[in-house]
């Protein structure tokens, strides 16, 4: 039976991937719809989950590894890991499952190559769902990040070592600094933060740079300039 099926298949989903970070499953297989879900949040959690924004979901760019699976069928993928280029700081580093290329494809099993550049990994599995129906009767899509290259962030100027960094979990400046092994010994304790693109909430910004003062983090000034970083962020160490 069809609800059978899915209920296999979601324990299957949820013994495979449950230590991956990003996971997605064809919204169309599953039965508990998002006001369920809330509802159940707010009876378990009381009624401030409710108020409680969400994570915005991750955005797929070039160079990310995704797994992709139909259930019953296995990996979707086509080619062997990329190796990582060498010189390249920490970007661009090996991952399993397909990568989505520069030109923002990937390529699967029976379907070729499809686009996946700026969709979520929900729309993704959903996409790709309508795409297996013509292969598979009904199939159950699967799409997790497995390895995300796509998210960048650069250092620039007095540091230890610059360079171009994957921006992989939550990092504010102070944090940017030690993983960029420290000052130098030329370096003053100021930095600016070049960021192209600002959100309505950026209003710690003069027009689309940053001054933040390590000096005043250390006397307990000024702390709310420790900003978090976000992908395309530019930082100069002067």
């Amino acid at each position: 039976m069809t609800w059978l099926r899915v209920i296999f298949a979601s324990i299957l989903f949820i013994v495979l991937f449950s230590s991956q970070g990003f996971c997605a499953q064809s919204t169309k297989d599953i039965t508990a719809s998002d006001d369920l879900k809330q509802k159940a949040k707010v009876s378990v959690l009381g009624s401030g989950a409710a108020t409680k924004s969400s994570e915005v979901e991750y955005i797929i760019g070039s160079g990310d590894f995704l797994e992709i699976q139909v259930y019953g069928e296995g990996s979707m993928a086509v080619s062997a890991p990329y190796p990582a280029p060498s010189g390249v700081g920490e970007t661009g580093t090996a991952g399993s499952g397909v990568q989505v290329r520069i030109d923002g494809r990937i390529s699967v099993k029976h379907i070729g190559d499809v686009e996946a550049d700026g969709m979520t990994l929900t729309q993704l599995a959903d996409y790709l769902k309508i795409l297996y129906s013509t292969v598979y009767d009904d199939p159950i899509v699967t799409v997790v990040l497995n390895k995300s290259n796509s998210k960048r962030y650069t250092v620039m100027g007095k540091v230890a070592q610059p360079g171009i960094f994957q921006l992989e979990f939550p990092i504010n400046l102070v944090q940017v600094i030690a993983r960029s092994g420290g000052f130098t010994e030329w370096a003053n304790s100021e930095m600016t933060v070049v960021r192209k693109e600002l959100s309505k909430d950026s209003k710690l910004f003069n027009g689309n740079t940053l001054r933040f003062d390590y000096d005043d983090f250390l006397g307990g000034r000024k702390l709310e300039r420790n900003i978090l970083i976000k992908s395309g962020d530019i930082i100069i160490v002067h």
